[in-house]
């Protein structure tokens, strides 16, 4: 069992003062696989004055050496890619071989697109007033910020609030999920190795109370949350209440558009995956699937055979394709909406159960039909390996049933025809629409959603922006 005693604050590891602990078990076993405390107030007022300590030496620092810095992270990182995916594959349950692509590689991937986009961000903007006097626009870092990760993909979602703090000259307290914060040893390695000055990252894990504290701190100049929608509107409200600058990537009930061209043979693998990626625990999971009437029985048979041979297994299954779900508690939710879905008249074309399972959080693959967008299956963000097949008889009936929803992260579009998905897909309003692709964001791109799916944008050179405040400085004419 890994037990940790400390924290990883000023760039060592120091002795916790709370009593309080994590556990930690494993979603494939549901043994207690490690444990850490669960930092409370004395543990958050030492990670953020570090932070605040080591902010302006790190903001003074040219943006080249920051860049460089970003990118020793990466490699850093990618030479610990085996052991960092072992470990989250014992946190979270995702398989190895996709714990290795998914959570690790694309993390570096992110870090390093971060680093294109730093080389050419307009630090300083040169511009004509409106009276002809000059003016400069500077971009300075936002100072200290939070960064609340949660437990689907933490690795990736904590090098997406990483990526811009270190590029902008920010500094950071990560706070880790309480269900995986055990891989967070190997990243305050990376760091230290990377050669990321002391007190310019700093790593907690912490519980509902912990966090909340975190958020409150005056000395907290930004904060980034990913999460739930209730979690991120409570995250919004003390934020708004302190004139303190707040990111949230929130939930997703995502549609796929199929149109009536669809080439089932051709995409069908990544379809299914737009779906089940990381067994569904993925906030832009494409969990809404829209089939015109015309293809709807043919569609059910196809996705319900294709769902059914994805193989499901232990997370150290290379052959694996998906794992089980994070926590018992995450398991008994997914099943109460799989219930939800029958009583409400959804037929399940497979799955539906726990499967061959005796022990771990597994839940077996599922595809309704006959489903309605007003149904709760339909409505709400289950967080599994959940899929609901919607019948449209038109293609103005399948926008409006993709845009009828309290949320808008990611999206659709399956055809033949690329001119047609892009006109259809411009109608959905969400954060990002793939054609003919299960990718729910692309790394050197805008990444954030509408309506309650959350508010400001990461990646690329909008999720730099997001980290900076912007100064004008007004010069004389000539």
């Amino acid at each position: 069992m890994d037990t940790l005693d400390s924290i990883f604050v000023g760039g060592e590891w120091v002795a916790a003062t709370t009593g309080d602990r994590l556990e930690v078990d494993s979603p494939a076993t549901e043994e207690i696989i490690g444990t850490v405390p669960d930092a409370g107030p004395a543990e958050m007022d030492a990670a953020v004055a570090a932070a605040k300590g080591a902010f302006a030496g790190w903001a003074a620092t040219s943006a080249d050496e920051r860049i460089e810095t970003l990118s020793r992270v990466s490699q850093v990182m990618q030479g610990k890619a085996q052991e960092l995916a072992e470990v989250i594959s014992a946190e979270v349950g995702t398989p190895i071989n996709q714990s290795l692509m998914m959570q690790v590689f694309a993390s570096t991937m992110v870090l390093d697109n971060y680093v294109n986009a730093a080389k050419n961000f307009p630090w300083v903007e040169h511009r004509q007033g409106s009276l002809g006097q000059n003016v400069q626009i500077h971009r300075h870092p936002v100072g200290v910020c939070a960064g609340i990760v949660p437990w689907n993909v933490p690795l990736f979602i904590a090098c997406m609030k990483l990526g811009p703090v270190l590029a902008t000259g920010s500094t950071m307290v990560l706070k880790a999920s309480p269900e995986t914060p055990l891989h967070t040893r190997l990243l305050a390695e990376c760091l230290n190795e990377a050669g990321v000055p002391p007190g310019v990252v700093n790593i907690v894990a912490a519980g509902a109370s912990g966090s909340e504290y975190l958020v409150r701190h005056p000395d907290v100049d930004k904060v980034s949350f990913t999460g739930s929608v209730a979690t991120g509107s409570r995250v919004g409200a003390i934020c708004g209440e302190q004139i303190k600058r707040c990111t949230l990537e929130l939930g997703g009930k995502s549609a796929a558009i199929m149109l009536d061209d669809v080439d089932l043979d051709a995409v069908m693998g990544d379809l299914v995956m737009s779906g089940l990626l990381n067994t569904g625990q993925a906030c832009g999971a494409q969990t809404r699937m829209l089939a015109p009437a015309s293809r709807y029985d043919e569609i059910a048979e196809a996705l319900g055979a294709a769902v059914s041979a994805v193989k499901v297994g232990e997370p150290s299954d290379a052959e694996a394709v998906l794992g089980p779900l994070v926590s018992a508690k995450q398991r008994d939710k997914v099943l109460g909406y799989i219930a939800a879905g029958k009583e409400q008249g959804a037929t399940a074309v497979c799955g539906g159960g726990t499967g061959e399972w005796d022990k771990g959080y597994y839940v077996e693959p599922t595809v309704f039909r006959d489903v309605t967008n007003d149904m709760t299956i339909a409505r709400e963000e289950i967080f599994g390996p959940v899929l609901s097949l919607i019948k449209y008889e038109t293609v103005d009936e399948a926008i409006a049933i993709a845009n009828d929803s309290d949320f808008g992260l990611s999206g659709s579009v399956w055809t033949t025809d690329t001119d047609r998905a892009a006109e259809v897909g411009s109608q959905i309003r969400t954060g990002v629409v793939a054609v003919n692709s299960a990718a729910i964001l692309d790394m050197a791109s805008p990444f954030g959603g509408f309506k309650k799916s959350g508010i400001g944008r990461e990646l690329g050179p909008e999720g730099i922006a997001q980290l900076t405040e912007v100064q004008s400085i007004l010069l004389p004419a000539g």
